[in-house]
């Protein structure tokens, strides 16, 4: 009879520390997966994913409905658990969803600064988050006055303010209009840019996915069946034959002919 396999989870070094052995810090992926299975019932959803995610790396995760990303991506968060392989993530790790999950009996600074400690340098940092996110004079109002848009601004803010290592995204701009959208990418690429987490973003948006990603990394049958850089220069342009053709090899690595 064989030995079940143990799912191992553990945080990575905080960025300037040592670790007790292995590379040095440098060299230390944010994000390390290797071997990671979740299984419902007796389908394996993923089913022993590999992936490395350094820091400051943008990867884009496609996929249709139902094959994991957003599992994927729960495990990473801690909201879920693996059933095996060794899954190593950052201490300081944040998500956005595709809802804003906004409280609504709390103003908008209320909801960037939540389970922050209270004061005047807490404050400050939270409208320091509102002004990266162009919604510095909305501080004071009330979730239920804001645009969609608006408030999934509040909730990327609310993210950021807490300096994370690791950046989770679950199609955050996928209720949004095709302009505000675009508009959200743009500020969701600044932002990335400026801060320098790891960032593993779960769409099924393939244009969004070269248009924003260092990496893009597509999974079906519970495998990753392609994980490749994104060499298309900024600002990338759909038109681009370089753009297009990547986008051709994805989708048809997705079922789309």
């Amino acid at each position: 009879m064989s030995t079940p396999t143990v799912p191992t989870t553990h945080t990575a070094p905080t960025p300037g520390s040592a670790p007790s052995d292995g590379p040095a810090p440098a060299e230390t992926p944010a994000v390390h997966l290797r071997g990671l299975r979740r299984v419902f019932g007796t389908r394996a959803v993923l089913d022993g994913v590999d992936l490395d995610i350094a820091r400051g790396e943008f990867v884009a995760l496609l996929g249709a409905s139902g094959t994991g990303k957003t599992t994927l991506l729960r495990i990473l968060g801690a909201l879920d658990r693996s059933d095996a392989g060794t899954v190593l993530v950052p201490q300081v790790r944040t998500v956005v969803f595709q809802e804003p999950r906004l409280v609504p009996s709390q103003r908008v600074l209320a909801n960037v600064t939540v389970g922050l400690p209270r004061g005047a340098a807490t404050r400050e940092t939270g409208l320091k988050a509102l002004a990266e996110v162009g919604l510095e004079r909305h501080a004071d109002a009330w979730p239920a006055t804001l645009s969609g848009g608006e408030a999934q601004r509040v909730a990327l803010a609310r993210a950021l303010v807490r300096e994370p290592q690791l950046l989770l995204l679950d199609e955050p701009f996928a209720a949004l209009d095709a302009l505000t959208r675009l508009r959200m990418q743009d500020l969701v690429g600044d932002l990335v840019r400026r801060h320098r987490p790891a960032v593993l973003l779960v769409t099924h948006d393939v244009d969004e996915a070269v248009r924003l990603a260092d990496r893009v990394a597509v999974l079906r049958d519970g495998k990753l069946v392609r994980d490749e850089r994104v060499a298309v220069e900024h600002p990338r342009d759909p038109a681009d034959p370089a753009f297009a053709e990547l986008r051709r090899g994805l989708l048809a690595d997705l079922g789309v002919h």
